[in-house]
């Protein structure tokens, strides 16, 4: 659920955050005259950038637009409600809760430290919304805090008390009995005391590097030490090797899952550090820090060495949010404010455990299925039910299409591991942005390049937060003999392909996948999206143009069927907005629907209100931000926004144009943004399948327009709210997927 923003594990594990005061962090649209200073990918400014958001000020009025900080924020107003909701089972209340967290810790590491850096640069320009980094940054803090405290009245009035009545219960100081007291006194001295290093602070013992998101406790204390000092502050750090919630023996807890968390057990006992002396105050405290990586393109030479050299230093830099529990001390809050440079509009008190995200551990260790979704197994296509079916015998008959989470990952890893068998394989090139840490596809792709295939992997390094797990892949596919390559420096690698090159009656035919998601099986257990198998000539030739482009030199070539970024996505996106338009005044019935996570990009939106005005009909599905007002007199009364946000993190990118009945359907990884339009490698790829298509407008388009039980419908403000019919029978699109195609064979895949 990237609600799970890309996940909460993952980022977790990756305590991270730096950046240089003189760097300007990921982008905000209204960096003009800062472009040069940042060189990522997510936060690039060009000369063609520069003169695009100068274009959008000076033609199109802002109040046509919505803030994007702001739209994110209302997009975790949404998820969070799912926590709030008594009709999902507790534990995956509990699981909602920390990806809300999850969220907004990316969100302060990355777009509200880009506001800050903005800020203390004085840069006053501003984005196609017409807002400036202080007053974004103002509208943000008040609505930050907003979604803070409702997550936490949640947590502490709803969602615990509603695991404790199932028997999990958290355990608090003022509850435990003498039992409770002594076995996690033991567990203190026994497990966590040994390898806490309590920090007195006087001016021998300076304040400590804190790292970003880290577990922390600021402690009042009275009285002289051993040496005569008297420190009234003190620092103890909580390991991180230790988890933030305890499982106490069920015979002492009372309940089948009782924990305890480190954060009590340390308050309980953190006398027992300083000996001797009075505690007179300990206060649980967490720095986020600025996540974003820079790396100078004018000056690197070798992108991995540059960023492995940089990675070290993300857990140390500028703090921009400060969270405290609520009973700390205000001198000890301002004296925190002090040390990590911050003021109190950056103080964030919380009504329990600071960091929520670590919780999210415990639906794993709870074996109640009853508390969570039910399970489910993954669908496979009639075709694949065959043990050992021969991937490119069923591809040569016709296009495959599978619908993850609702089908089966399986045969994306079958393929690549029966091309790294085949002996009549010759060659296989693939793109990688996310694929975890664990990954049968890249062993499969190692095992190819030892068996003497021609491996070539196009390693995107600046995926952010997995910028380690690439690395680490990178260096073991080169040591395979693989070519490992980072495509285009300033521009991210974030298409989906893989073409495998195969020797068939002396000739070599191509066999490509594309999808809208990552190579990744665990996020495709979670993610909705659709992944497309072919064979077709034109297309593979398409990739392979494409993956030219990516690992060598030349100039741009004419793609039959493929849309790619940075070339020509954004204008053919403009060209069939622009024919529905046409179509429209000519009479004809025009219809758009378009599916992806975030629509931002101006030209793209003033597009669609020329086309609501020319009284083309559109529906957009936007899980994430949308700076589109919808429903506008005058301007957008044809366009309605929408989301689905339930089970699994609605994912992937479709795009549909009636074209007078040609029916057009394109799926993407790209979102309507400016940053997928200009500064990344991306595809858009058609389905020519007539069934094909029929399933993916079926599946991924009208099953979301009649969803009633988990759609939110957008107002011309920004506003949401949650689509209810009383009258209808209730219909949910994820639901109603798991049904038709969980488990069983997808009806339109059958083997002609």
């Amino acid at each position: 659920m990237d609600q799970v923003s890309d996940d909460a594990g993952k980022r977790e594990s990756s305590e991270s955050g730096r950046r240089e005061s003189t760097q300007v962090p990921g982008r905000a649209d209204g960096e003009l005259f800062l472009w040069r200073r940042h060189p990522n990918a997510d936060g690039v400014r060009t000369p063609g950038a520069l003169k695009r958001v100068l274009k959008v000020q000076k033609k199109y009025p802002p109040q046509q637009f919505l803030n994007r900080e702001l739209g994110l924020l209302e997009f975790n107003r949404r998820v969070l409600a799912q926590a709030e909701n008594t009709t999902i089972p507790p534990l995956e209340r509990l699981k909602y809760l920390c990806i809300v967290s999850s969220n907004l810790d990316e969100f302060f590491e990355i777009r509200v430290a880009g506001l800050k850096e903005q800020i203390k640069l004085g840069a006053v320009s501003s984005g196609p919304d017409g807002l400036d980094a202080n007053q974004i940054f103002k509208r943000v803090r008040d609505q930050a805090h907003q979604i803070i405290e409702q997550q936490y009245i949640i947590f502490n009035k709803d969602v615990v008390p509603a695991l404790a009545a199932q028997g999990v219960r958290f355990l608090r100081r003022t509850h435990w009995n003498e039992a409770q007291s002594a076995w996690i006194k033991n567990f203190f001295l026994r497990e966590v005391m040994p390898i806490l290093t309590p920090i007195g602070l006087d001016p021998s013992h300076p304040f400590p590097r804190v790292l970003n998101k880290s577990l922390n406790f600021a402690v009042e204390l009275n009285g002289k030490d051993a040496f005569g000092r008297n420190s009234a502050k003190a620092i103890v750090q909580a390991p991180r090797v230790l988890p933030r919630a305890i499982r106490m023996p069920p015979e002492l807890s009372d309940c089948e899952n009782g924990f305890v968390f480190l954060s009590s057990i340390l308050h309980a006992h953190v006398g027992e550090l300083f000996s001797g002396m009075e505690i007179l105050g300990c206060y649980q405290f967490r720095v986020t820090r600025n996540s974003d990586l820079f790396v100078d393109e004018e000056e690197v030479k070798n992108l991995r060495i540059s960023l492995q050299g940089e990675l070290p230093q993300r857990h140390f830099g500028d703090a921009v949010r400060l969270e405290v529990a609520d009973n700390c001390s205000p001198e000890m809050a301002d004296f925190l404010l002090q040390q990590f440079e911050l003021k109190p509009d950056d103080l964030y008190r919380v009504h329990g455990p600071v960091n929520l995200v670590r919780l999210m551990r415990i639906p794993d260790q709870v074996d109640r299925d009853d508390l969570k979704f039910a399970p489910f197994t993954p669908g496979m296509p009639a075709a694949l039910q065959k043990k050992g079916a021969d991937m490119f015998k069923l591809i040569r008959k016709g296009d495959v299409l599978l619908h993850h989470p609702y089908q089966s990952f399986r045969p994306v890893i079958d393929f690549i591991q029966q091309a790294a068998t085949d002996t009549q394989v010759v060659s296989i090139k693939q793109t990688v942005y996310r694929t975890g840490a664990d990954s049968a596809l890249m062993e499969a792709l190692i095992a190819a390049a030892q068996a003497g295939k021609e491996v070539t992997v196009v390693v995107e390094l600046l995926a952010r937060f997995d910028e380690e797990a690439n690395i680490n892949w990178a260096s073991r596919l080169e040591q395979a003999g693989a070519h490992v390559v980072y495509g285009v420096v300033g521009h991210k690698t974030h298409a989906k392909m893989l073409m495998v090159i195969r020797r068939e009656d002396g000739k070599l035919r191509r066999y490509v996948h594309l999808g809208t998601g990552n190579y990744h099986p665990r996020t495709a257990k979670l993610y909705s999206d659709f992944g497309l198998f072919t064979c077709n000539e034109e297309m593979c030739s398409d990739v392979n143009q494409v993956f030219v482009q990516l690992t060598g030199l030349g100039k741009a070539s004419k793609l039959t069927h493929l849309w790619q970024s940075p070339f020509s996505l954004h204008s053919q996106v403009l060209r069939s907005i622009q024919n529905e338009i046409k179509l429209a005044k000519s009479g004809k019935n025009a219809h758009i629907i378009a599916k992806m996570n975030s629509l931002l990009e101006p030209e793209v939106i003033m597009a669609l209100y020329e086309a609501s005005r020319a009284g083309v009909k559109i529906e957009l599905i936007v899980r994430g931000v949308c700076a589109l007002r919808p429903g506008v007199a005058g301007l957008s009364e044809n366009i309605t926004v929408r989301c689905i946000i339930g089970r699994f993190l609605e994912h992937s990118r479709i795009f549909y144009f009636r074209n007078d009945l040609a029916h057009e359907v394109y799926l993407s990884s790209a979102d309507w943004m400016d940053r997928n339009f200009f500064r990344r490698i991306e595809v858009c790829f058609p389905i020519l399948d007539t069934k094909l298509k029929k399933r993916v407008i079926d599946e991924g388009l009208k099953a979301c327009l009649q969803d009633n039980c988990q759609a939110w419908e957008m107002d011309g403000d920004g506003g949401w709210h949650q689509k209810t019919t009383r009258s209808a029978a209730p219909k949910s699109a994820q639901s109603l997927l798991l049904q038709s195609l969980a488990g069983k064979p997808s009806v339109n895949d059958d083997d002609d």
